[in-house]
């Protein structure tokens, strides 16, 4: 084997012990913070998703989005697992606040998105993708 493939082989093997469990926590992160969302959401997305209703998916999915890029950028930035935990905490509260303030303000969402209203679950999105991109950016410092 040559010199490049033999120091390929190596850093992947290296680095792959890091970016596992990174990788692993991010998304239990991920998963957690959508898990507190379908808690905290005043409506039901699942089950609008299993009704078809589009506002329903648009929202659930948005949200997903929203909260997996300030994830995206503790994961890039950080490099320990307890540096992802801690910031990608914070950088869930910070969105599920975000989602909060954001149903205060939009008078009668649960209402429009559960009447399959799209303008309403794309306005709530925009919000959260806004706050999300700031919250990045923050994030990665």
């Amino acid at each position: 084997m040559t010199n490049t493939a033999t120091a390929f082989f190596q850093t992947l093997g290296s680095g792959l012990w890091v970016l596992v469990p990174q990788f692993a926590l991010t998304l239990v992160l991920l998963a957690i913070g959508v898990a507190v969302y379908l808690w905290i959401t005043p409506f039901d997305e699942r089950g609008m998703v299993e009704r078809g209703n589009l506002a329903g998916g648009v929202t659930l999915g948005g949200t997903v989005l929203a909260l997996s890029i300030p994830l995206a950028a503790t994961l890039a930035t950080s490099h320990s697992l307890i540096d992802i935990a801690v910031w990608g905490v914070v950088a869930l509260i910070l969105q599920l606040v975000a989602f909060a303030v954001a149903t205060l303000l939009l008078h009668g969402l649960r209402r429009n998105i559960e009447a399959g209203n799209v303008a309403a679950a794309v306005t709530l999105i925009g919000i959260q993708i806004a706050v999300a991109l700031v919250n990045a950016a923050a994030v990665a410092g």
